[in-house]
């Protein structure tokens, strides 16, 4: 598998320049047959790269792609870090090797057969395109001490952006993260163990950088990703950052709960006293969003007055 995806790879290297490359060339530079260049093309676009096949011309890619470096990835950070061409899911993988690793530890991929979102939706998740990346973390006090993680991960990312330079970011509860009021990034934490001891916690992070015509019309909703910036945000850097903020900020919500981290939700979150709807099953509640309590709760005022609601089926709108 990994020598087949060195191959992909010097193919990609090659139709970096934003210029067509023939077929003849690319198997000449490979040291492969034309036959084996087509396949290797093939199964590129296989895995979501749109990649342009004109007849005399050879072959071009529609976009660009941002790789990690994981040399440098590696050197970077302090925890262990497992990089992959492709795996099924970042967060599966944690989940399965959750007894081997520490705090802080994560695994990136370029590319997943079966990214997962929010009540089971498919996180659409083609190669090279975007950010997928997952974090273990330990809870020693049981589940109960991770109530209202989502919005410090949420927090975490929102501050590393803004340290890039990305402006126009927000957050809605209980972790979406927007750019100029469309969905940027998504966040999924899973976890097993018990209530009142020992919690193996896995962040998986889905962030789009650079969504092709394809692939976002398979979204069912309003989406942005980072081609529009002055500078898009190199991939490496990005994930090292957010590692480092992810730990940092874990480590201070394990120490001191959700209170140093209401500020900063505040100020990034986008439904702050807008009339808003929460989705509970077949249920509706209708109210005025005023932010959430010291649980990560969403405060909702309504005819009874003002309630906190919590839980991981719930679904904010805004009301329009």
């Amino acid at each position: 598998m990994a020598e087949q995806w060195n191959r992909k790879r010097e193919i990609l290297s090659e139709l970096a320049t934003g210029e067509f490359v023939s077929g003849e060339v690319l198997a000449s530079t490979l040291g492969v047959s034309r036959t084996a260049v087509s396949n290797h093309i093939a199964a590129l676009e296989e895995y979501g790269i749109d990649i342009y096949s004109v007849k005399g011309k050879g072959y071009k890619l529609n976009g660009s792609l941002s790789l990690v470096n994981e040399g440098v990835l590696k050197s970077q950070i302090s925890n262990r870090s497992f990089y992959f061409d492709e795996i099924p899911s970042t967060n599966a993988f944690i989940l399965k090797h959750a007894e081997e690793l520490v705090s802080g530890d994560i695994c990136v991929a370029e590319y997943q057969s079966a990214g997962r979102g929010r009540r089971g939706r498919v996180w659409v998740s083609p190669y090279g395109c975007h950010l997928y990346f997952s974090m273990y973390w330990q809870f020693p006090q049981g589940m109960a001490q991770a109530m209202g993680l989502s919005l410090v991960v949420a927090c975490s990312i929102v501050s590393v952006l803004q340290q890039l330079g990305i402006e126009g970011v927000g957050v809605k509860w209980p972790n979406d993260i927007y750019l100029d009021s469309r969905k940027l990034a998504g966040v999924l934490i899973e976890m097993n163990g018990q209530t009142d001891s020992e919690c193996n916690l896995v962040i998986g992070i889905g962030l789009n950088m650079a969504m092709g015509e394809q692939h976002g019309a398979l979204i069912d909703q309003p989406w942005s990703d980072l081609t529009g910036q002055q500078s898009v945000p190199d991939k490496t850097e990005l994930l090292i950052l957010l590692q480092k903020q992810l730990q940092q900020d874990l480590a201070l919500f394990q120490q001191s709960g959700l209170k140093p981290f209401q500020q900063r939700w505040n100020k990034a979150d986008l439904f702050q006293d807008q009339p808003v709807k929460l989705i509970m099953g077949g249920d509706e509640i209708h109210g005025i969003y005023r932010g959430v309590d010291e649980k990560g709760a969403v405060m909702l005022d309504c005819d009874s007055g003002v309630q906190s609601y919590i839980g991981g089926e719930i679904s904010l709108r805004k009301v329009d």
